[in-house]
């Protein structure tokens, strides 16, 4: 077997294509779009490049065919708060063989040494957790846009290495066509209807107002809970909303104010997967037309709630509730809508695992981020769990 540096046009595409080996006799796996994998390695499109760097490499066996590949990274506002520098791996693909797999992790954590990390988190990504972050142990469905999934010989390749359980994620399914507890539906309705509070959706015709606002409680109620956390920038948002411009449903994105001033906001977006499983992740012309079209004849039957943030002072008051009330009166509108996705949950935040339950979802799927120490006779730490 043959490890290979990712460092040219020809190598960048064997990563990309790698995923496509892997997965081609798997019916259920949607090819994520090639350009996008490669921009998060990419230092002009990836803002962590700025606090971070990355390495990827693939892996070919003795007939010169691609096996596997891995990355490894360093986001250094992360690693610098754990208790020993930590970095990641991730994208993450390899055949059924130990010895391949156990060359791919050697390969990510040889480098991490040489840039004086002491541990690994993985499958993780080099990015925000809401994309590509853990590995799919339990509920092999389909894949969300962004969400991992992968084979299920990939947990016995990682816990064979020596991997361990860093926290549990869950990721939970809505079922839009079945009636809401009607005790959810009371808090709900209760707190829409609070005096001084406003639930406003985002429109194209207000977008710059929509940004700054955005940004506003984002920055916060972030900042509240995630050390090191680096603010938005309005730019940045209004950047976003422009690029995903096709997709959008503007009715899925929504701010909540009280007495005028913004305090949560809820984002959920259409599951373009529903359309990528027939693009193979080219997105040429063509398949920029083909996409256009489907889109128009509303074969996107679900959709996923990607986050939601509440400033502090406002947290624990059901606001949650009423922006799910609303994003069901508006699928109820939209009945090619059959069910929505929420973005994992830790097991380190069952507050918001008691929401998602409230409202009848229900835990379908389960993910798992491991830690690898370096040092094998290191004190292995669990993440923190609340009482």
């Amino acid at each position: 077997m043959k490890i290979i540096k990712v460092v040219d046009k020809k190598t960048r595409k064997e990563f990309v294509n790698t995923a496509k080996i892997i997965y081609k006799n798997d019916p259920i796996w949607v090819c994520p779009i090639d350009s996008e994998i490669d921009d998060i390695f990419n230092p002009k499109k990836n803002v962590y490049y700025t606090h971070g760097k990355a390495e990827r490499w693939v892996l070919k066996d003795e007939n010169n065919k691609l096996i596997g590949r891995i990355a490894a990274f360093i986001d250094y506002k992360q690693s610098e708060i754990e208790a020993q520098p930590t970095g990641g791996i991730g994208f993450f693909e390899s055949v059924n063989k130990q010895e391949a797999a156990s060359l791919l992790f050697d390969t990510a954590k040889e480098w991490l040494i040489s840039q004086k990390i002491e541990a690994m988190d993985g499958p993780i990504n080099f990015g925000e957790r809401d994309s590509y972050w853990g590995l799919l142990v339990g509920g092999f469905t389909h894949p969300s846009y962004e969400v991992a999934y992968n084979h299920k010989y990939y947990q016995q390749l990682f816990e064979t290495y020596g991997f361990k359980t860093y926290f549990k994620q869950e990721g939970f399914h809505l079922d839009v066509s079945k009636k809401m507890p009607e005790r959810f539906l009371r808090i709900a309705n209760w707190v829409s209807k609070k005096p001084g509070y406003e639930f406003k959706h985002f429109t194209w015709g207000d977008e710059e107002n929509f940004s700054n606002d955005f940004a506003e409680v984002f920055n916060v109620a972030w900042d509240s809970f995630q050390e090191n956390f680096e603010p938005l920038k309005v730019d940045y948002i209004r950047n976003a909303i422009k690029k995903a411009k096709d997709i959008i449903e503007e009715e899925f994105i929504w701010i909540a104010y009280k007495d005028g001033k913004p305090i949560s906001i809820y984002v959920q977006y259409p599951d373009i997967n529903c359309i990528l499983k027939h693009m193979n992740g080219n997105l040429n012309i063509w398949n920029k037309l083909k996409f256009l079209y489907l889109k128009k004849k509303k074969v996107i039957s679900r959709a996923r709630g990607v986050l939601m943030g509440v400033i502090p002072e406002f947290q624990n008051l059901g606001i949650e509730s009423a922006f799910i009330m609303k994003v069901s009166e508006v699928i109820e509108r939209k009945p090619q809508y059959k069910e929505v996705e929420f973005s994992w949950v830790g097991d380190f935040n069952p507050k918001m695992r008691k929401i998602f339950i409230s409202v009848g979802s229900v835990p379908v799927k389960d993910y798992i981020t491991y830690r690898y120490l370096f040092d094998r006779n290191a004190e292995y730490k669990r993440y923190p769990i609340p009482e």
